[in-house]
């Protein structure tokens, strides 16, 4: 029975084999045709990184798919090695050993050049892809081997990334650091310099960067990081970029920044792909540390149905091999590439007949072709895309996408469609949404932190300037306390009220010279300095300015001296052009008026024929202005009119005698000296402020030292001028318009003006303040509230109204109108007085010439309004049975009236 069963079986499997046999005979004898190729790839991981274990499993996964997929003539084998040596040495190990036709692994640059130039001569042209989860460079470094393939981040465009988030948030220091992804490469370093280069596209710089050695490497990580966050919270910026680092190392590094308050309100993190492309891995409790923190990761395109199989065969799998690890098993970014290149290299090595490198090099360098990344296609080396970035927002127990990033369009919305082209809108690119801040605040952090409420600002203000308008420091005995005001105070009060942000400060009188103030600012002994500090070039080597609040330039002031006054004609100028006509006017008229009563008081001496009457009016007119006429006066009306006249006359005559006086005996004013040349040459002696930087701009204009007087007061400037000590004396020129508004009289400006930098507000270098300083003075300048407090507390001053002199030569009728007016009005009355007595006088002689002009003006005037009547009511025909009848009755009575006329 038994014998019979294995008889059974025997013959079941013979005939299996021959239908197998026959199966493959029709399909074209393909395995007695086609040699079976075995293509072996070397692939080398770190087990001991979530990175290494997702691109571990990614590999096996498109290995299995490819030989399922493909012929039976070619199969392609992966064979493993751990990162637990240099990764040159896997390489040399994996080709000899294993004899693999190319290696998949985080080589960098450096360790494939290693591998190429020490390996053995067989193997050099073993293409090599990179599947480093560091950044890599796009320019080819002298040493790059040929073989290598690129496909891991490109450098550029994460610094893009990093440098567009912190120009958009106007970010203008930061903190840079990273973990040094390999012990054996130093290629980290030009991560730095890389990122400094984007930076200053947007106005930013690196304050300070750090380094941190690999994880591995620390035995006590977390207090190893501590002390370097304790160093880091010292300083003043609070914007700190993740450059590069594993994940284990963002986990611990988070978690000791959380405990030490670092997560806090003011504080900015950001992080690059190689982290937030793990954030889905991470356990939620993890990402409890991590509240507010930006960062980006390579885009993927999950709805493309490849990726869904992709998906749940990952997991699957993951969890299988990898039973311990927690958290979620989703594929990144990095576990694609590992899929991709693996099927770039076996699509390469299908198209080969042999193993040969070169050919498969150049096979692997034209794939082309959609895979779970994104399109694979290689250029120069390189895996050539234009990459795009999600940027995300860590909140709560996962994270956030709040906007997408490309180095073609900037911040953009991301429409999902088969080509996953780019949208902006209306041209103007695309705002970030809404982002929570660590702190649970979502205003925008400052990115720096300068004091406090517990320690507020140690702002510096002069104490001992010459011109304490701008700075005036005050002790007040009761309360116990120093006053500190002045212009410079009330302007930088205004400029702190701009600020979108609190700013407490205090001010601290400084007893020293300004120069020395700036020292103090530039060793932080000062936070800041407040005060009428000029910008000198020599001066912001030490420290910088803000924009200046108000202009300067070096001003020289000296005394006045007379100068006549040089003009023609200058007798009609002391009276406007207005008075002359008037006075003209009532010269005229008052003489006709005397001349008309007079003739109807029959007095001889206004007597004769018509054209000596007028020739003697006129003449009467100017010779009552001088009191010389020969006429004598018999009506009162008349002498009523020449005295209210006369009176007139004397008070005009007095004032024009007065002025004109003035004009030709008051000097007016000029300088006493024109220039610096004279001063010089003349070798005179010139004051300026005390221990001020002036003293080394008038040595410079070739001033002897000894001549150069230095003053320490306001109020001794009159006295050295007063006293022939100075002959000049130099100002900034703000502190000349105090000295020219305080005195009035007797000083003047000089010479040429030497523009100066202006008053500034003083800050230490690289001082995150200085510019919205900066911003919040042009605020306040474009307010006018500067302009406003420079008239209130600089040029204002008590002095007298300037002389009619200085207004100007001429006085206008308004100073006489009192008078004019009564003598107008005095001459109006008598003129309708002898009018109203010349017509009864010479009545009978009006009426009879009257007469005799009246019977033809009559007529005339008949005949006209005759004409308009008959044009006006003509005759007009009555339709009354086709017959017209003419008023003729009319006519008739107009030709009576005007023979009767």
């Amino acid at each position: 029975m038994r014998s019979a069963t294995t008889t059974a079986f025997s013959l079941l499997v013979y005939f299996l084999l021959v239908a197998f046999s026959l199966g493959n005979n029709k399909n074209g004898s393909i395995d007695d045709d086609c040699n079976m190729i075995m293509w072996r790839i070397g692939a080398i991981f770190d087990p001991t990184t979530r990175v290494g274990k997702e691109q571990k499993v990614a590999m096996e996964i498109a290995v299995d798919e490819f030989n399922s997929r493909n012929s039976k003539c070619s199969e392609l084998v992966i064979n493993f090695a751990y990162s637990h040596a240099p990764a040159a040495s896997l390489a040399n190990y994996l080709v000899n050993k294993k004899q693999v036709h190319a290696i998949l692994g985080p080589l960098t640059h450096q360790e494939a050049a290693l591998f190429s130039d020490f390996g053995d001569e067989a193997y050099k042209g073993i293409p090599i892809i990179s599947l480093s989860p560091a950044v890599s460079y796009s320019t080819i470094l002298p040493t790059e081997p040929p073989s290598l393939i690129q496909m891991s981040s490109d450098v550029n465009s994460q610094m893009q990334c990093f440098a567009a988030l912190i120009g958009y948030f106007k970010w203008r220091k930061v903190i840079a650091f990273y973990e040094i992804s390999n012990s054996f490469s130093n290629m980290d370093v030009g991560l730095i310099t890389h990122l400094s280069d984007s930076l200053k596209v947007v106005d930013s710089s690196i304050e300070h960067h750090l380094a941190f050695p690999p994880l591995s490497s620390l035995s006590s990580s977390k207090s190893f990081i501590q002390e370097e966050l304790v160093k880091l919270r010292t300083k003043n910026v609070k914007v700190f970029v993740l450059i590069q680092c594993s994940l284990d190392f963002g986990l611990v590094l988070f978690e000791m920044a959380n405990e030490m308050g670092m997560m806090g309100k003011d504080y900015v993190w950001i992080i690059s792909d190689n982290m937030a492309s793990l954030l889905d891995s991470v356990e939620p409790s993890a990402l409890l540390n991590m509240q507010g923190v930006i960062g980006f990761k390579a885009n993927v395109n999950e709805k493309n149905d490849s990726f869904g199989e992709f998906n749940v065969k990952f997991r699957r799998k993951y969890r299988s091999e990898y039973p311990e690890e927690d958290g979620y098993p989703s594929p990144s970014s990095y576990a694609l590439k590992a899929y991709d290149a693996t099927w770039a290299t076996g699509k390469a090595m299908q198209k080969l007949s042999k193993s040969n490198s070169s050919e498969l090099m150049k096979s692997i360098l034209l794939s082309d072709f959609e895979g779970l990344s994104g399109k694979v296609n290689f250029k120069n080396g390189k895996l050539y895309r234009n990459q795009t970035y999600r940027i995300i927002n860590v909140f709560g127990k996962s994270y956030r996408e709040v906007s997408f990033w490309t180095p073609e369009f900037g911040f953009s919305d991301l429409v999902e469609s088969n080509e996953m082209k780019m949208r902006i809108e209306n041209g103007l690119g695309w705002a970030l949404g809404s982002i929570l801040w660590p702190g649970g605040k979502q205003t925008v952090p400052k990115g720096w932190t300068i004091g406090g409420v517990d320690k507020p600002l140690k702002i510096g203000v002069p104490a001992g300037g010459v011109f304490n308008q701008f700075v005036t420091i005050k002790f007040n005995q009761e309360r116990n306390e120093t006053l500190i005001s002045g212009f410079s105070v009330h302007v930088f009060e205004a400029v702190v009220r701009q600020l979108p942000y609190y700013l407490p400060y205090v001010l601290v009188p400084f007893y020293g010279t300004y120069d020395d103030m700036v020292v103090g600012v530039s060793n932080k002994s000062l936070d800041a300095a407040v005060g009428d500090t000029e910008i000198m070039p020599y001066r912001y080597e030490l420290a910088e300015f803000s924009q200046p609040y108000i202009d300067s330039g070096l001003v020289m002031v000296v005394t006045e001296r007379p100068r006549l006054k040089k003009a023609h004609f200058i007798v009609i100028k002391a009276f406007k052009l207005k008075l002359w006509i008037l006075l003209a006017v009532m010269s005229m008229s008052t003489g006709a008026v005397i001349w008309l009563n007079e003739y109807v008081s029959d007095n001889p001496d206004f007597s004769g024929s018509f054209p000596q009457l007028i020739g003697s009016m006129l003449w009467f007119s100017v010779t009552v202005l001088s009191f010389s006429q020969r006429e004598s006066i018999k009506s009162n009306l008349s002498r009523l009119v020449l005295t209210t006249w006369l009176c007139v006359v004397v008070i005009v005559t007095a004032c024009f005698t007065a002025l004109l006086s003035s004009i030709m005996t008051v000097p007016r004013l000029e300088p006493s000296v024109l220039g610096v040349d004279y001063l010089i040459k003349t070798n005179a002696a010139v004051g300026c402020n005390n221990k001020s930087f002036i003293i080394r701009y008038l040595v410079n204009l070739q001033f002897k030292p000894e001549n150069i007087k230095e003053i320490s007061s306001f109020s001794d400037y009159p006295k050295a001028f007063e006293k022939g000590e100075i002959s000049a004396a130099f100002f900034e020129a703000p502190h000349a318009k105090v000295f020219l508004a305080k005195n009035c009289k007797g000083y003047t400006k000089s010479g040429p003006v030497y523009k100066l930098g202006g008053f500034g507000f003083v800050f230490p270098k690289g001082s995150p303040l200085v510019v919205d300083i900066s911003e919040a003075v042009l605020k306040v300048t474009q307010s006018g509230e500067i302009n406003q407090l420079e008239e209130q507390m600089l040029i204002s001053s008590n002095c007298s109204s300037p002389s009619a002199e200085e207004q100007g030569p001429g006085l206008g009728p308004e100073l006489f109108s009192g008078p004019l007016l009564i003598s107008g009005v005095i001459c109006g009355i008598v003129l309708l007085i002898s009018i109203a007595r010349f017509v009864r006088k010479y009545w009978l002689y009006i009426s009879s010439i009257i007469a005799n002009n009246a019977k033809p003006a009559l007529r005339w005037a008949s005949l006209v309004l005759t004409r308009c009547y008959t044009r006006i009511v003509r005759p007009r025909s009555v339709k009354d049975s086709n017959t017209v009848i003419e008023q003729r009755p009319n006519a008739q009575q107009n030709v009576e009236i005007t023979e009767v006329f």
